[in-house]
């Protein structure tokens, strides 16, 4: 009995010290395991504890400004966090510690901001906004010595122009498409209460009085741009062009430029204008119709594989803008300009946004033009022009196209139709006549061939007299170049 008791003694004694074993293992890990985990506790809590600093950098007009630098540095300048403005001109530095700080913004041509002095306590968010003014000394150098002098405007009515009747008014047009870039939503921006009230009344003689009296007390950037956006609207565009010059020379900021660049080029004077921009595009990289106005400008000089490098540069700053190939289309649609390049940004134009009419037609007509005289199959094409016309039934020029295609493949009755559609669509549409009456003639219908071919010839002459009318409405600067003196009638 005893040894039995003894026994069931020891035995009590053995679970006791193996079930002591096997908890002295769980502590060892669970210490370790708690190490850790305070660990990872501590830095959740300090990557949680983290701030940061947001804000916009803009110029004296409140347009923003990319490309600048950020410099943030702590108290003892132990540790410097720096960072750019987008093309929006927003920034962010994040992952900051508490503590004591000083941030300034600096910009190629602009006077460096103040420091600024913050104190950034764990969590905190904050704002800080910059507006960065032009530096007088840079701005002197940089528009020093204008390499053109605008000194008259001559009537355009008299006047040629090299290429085809289509490529004459495509560059009048793109021209025209590049000037309404520049338009906001207000007609004056910026001008003061008693000259906003007499330009809502049409008294622009008055208001402009009343600008050039606030002129001769405060001779400000914004009031010599309000005077030429004035002097533009009342035809007197020799004084709004000087204007609009004098505002960018005081304030070269990205609108004043554009618009001063933009005013050249309505005028019929690619040469200044192209300068304006390219310096434009100096001063602000970023700037998408800074590069359209470029290459606008080299358009209308008939530089065209220099006009189709500017605009692909554009697109390529935001390749989600439809703009730029908006541009890109109709620059290859106005004659015989064909290049891998622009083929390949309307490619990318539809592969981005396939739901776009657009996007569908200029590519195809692009296509369209590149296959011409060779073997090869139009499927793609048709495909393309069909998703067109299907995304925006109203898109005529798709309709003309898909005429032209189904005529070439031998399909009569579709091109009608197609040709028809266009013309139902824009009845001042004269190429569509014209195609019309070539199909019905092929068909034997020789009234209805005569009938479209006369309406053609209608539309053919009331648009050049259009055209004519447009000239005559916008004269033409005559400018001198430093090193030659172009002839008004050679643009």
């Amino acid at each position: 009995m005893r040894l039995q008791n003894a026994k069931t003694w020891y035995g009590q004694k053995a679970v006791v010290r193996s079930r002591k074993r096997a908890l002295a293992l769980p502590r060892e890990w669970l210490a370790i395991f708690l190490f850790l985990s305070c660990g990872a506790a501590a830095a959740q809590g300090s990557k949680a504890g983290a701030a940061s600093i947001h804000g916009l950098v803009k110029d004296g007009s409140g347009a923003p400004l990319s490309d600048v630098s950020l410099i943030l540095q702590s108290k003892d300048l132990a540790t410097t966090f720096t960072t750019t403005t987008n093309a929006q001109g927003s920034y962010t530095l994040t992952g900051l510690a508490a503590g004591q700080y000083s941030l300034q913004a600096k910009k190629r041509g602009y006077i460096n901001s103040d420091l600024k002095s913050l104190v950034i306590a764990v969590r905190d968010t904050e704002t800080q906004d910059f507006v960065l003014k032009i530096n007088p000394v840079a701005a002197t150098e940089f528009f020093d010595k204008p390499e053109f002098t605008v000194s008259g405007v001559v009537d355009t009515t008299a006047l040629g122009g090299h290429g085809s009747d289509t490529v004459v008014r495509a560059r009048e047009s793109i021209a025209k498409d590049t000037v309404k870039l520049g338009n906001n939503d207000v007609v004056f921006p910026g001008a003061p209460p008693d000259v906003e009230a007499l330009l809502h009344s049409g008294d622009y003689k008055q208001a402009r009085e009343q600008v050039r009296h606030l002129l001769a007390s405060s001779d400000k950037a914004d009031l010599h741009h309000l005077l030429a956006d004035i002097d533009e609207k009342t035809g007197d565009s020799l004084e709004s062009v000087h204007e609009y010059q004098r505002a960018a020379e005081m304030n070269p900021s990205e609108p004043y430029l554009f618009d001063w660049g933009s005013e050249l080029l309505l005028h019929h004077a690619p040469e200044p204008a192209e300068e304006v921009f390219t310096k434009g595009n100096r001063l602000f990289p970023q700037s998408e119709r800074m590069l359209i106005g470029m290459g606008a400008a080299s358009f209308a000089r008939g530089s065209y594989a220099q006009a189709i490098e500017r605009i692909c540069q554009a697109s390529d700053l935001n390749p989600n803008d439809p703009l730029p190939y908006i541009f890109l289309g109709k620059m290859q649609a106005s004659g015989n300009i064909s290049f891998p390049i622009l083929l390949d940004r309307l490619h990318r134009f539809v592969i981005t946004q396939p739901q776009n009419a657009d996007a569908n037609y200029y590519y195809a007509a692009a296509l369209w033009k590149q296959n011409r005289g060779r073997n090869t199959s139009n499927s793609e094409i048709e495909t393309l022009l069909s998703n067109a016309v299907r995304l925006d039934p109203n898109l005529a020029p798709a309709h003309l196209q898909l005429g032209i295609l189904r005529s070439e493949q031998g399909d009569e009755s579709g091109a009608i139709a197609h040709f028809a559609e266009a013309i139902h669509i824009a009845p001042e549409n004269a190429e569509a006549h014209f195609r019309l009456s070539q199909v019905y003639r092929k068909q034997g219908q020789a009234e209805r061939a005569k009938k479209e071919l006369q309406i053609y010839q209608e539309l053919s002459k009331k648009s050049a007299e259009q055209v004519e009318r447009e000239r005559h409405e916008i004269p033409q600067f005559v400018y001198t170049l430093r090193n030659r003196t172009p002839s008004p009638t050679s643009q």
